[in-house]
């Protein structure tokens, strides 16, 4: 069967002019609510006061560990560079020629490696 040949269903939609919501699609306060909700509001004001402070308790241990990790990385970046300028001094000690301070003891504990494996 071709979609030519299929009958049209139409629907008429209209909207009325001047709809009113129902009863109980208003928003805001609703009247005649007063005691319970006053304790309830209390309630629920408290719950959000401690979520609150938790969540800072949590942000601020949060904070402290990042600090911790980004000392510790400091500290290695340092470590590195110190170890960096070590090679590059051996490095231009070896090119006019010398023997470098520690690298007779280095190649004697890299030889001992190797003779033990």
């Amino acid at each position: 069967m071709d979609y030519h040949d299929m009958p049209v269903v139409e629907e008429d939609v209209q909207m009325e002019e001047g709809t009113q919501r129902k009863e109980g699609g208003k928003r805001g306060r609703k009247p005649g609510r007063k005691a319970a909700d006053k304790v309830d509001m209390k309630a629920k004001l408290e719950r959000s006061r401690q979520s609150a402070r938790e969540c800072r308790a949590r942000k601020k241990l949060r904070y402290q560990y990042l600090e911790e990790l980004v000392a510790d990385r400091e500290k290695a970046v340092l470590l590195l560079r110190k170890e960096l300028d070590k090679y590059r001094s051996w490095a231009q000690d070896l090119d006019e020629g010398r023997v470098p301070e520690g690298m007779q003891q280095l190649l004697e504990e890299v030889g001992a490696l190797k003779k033990e494996t």
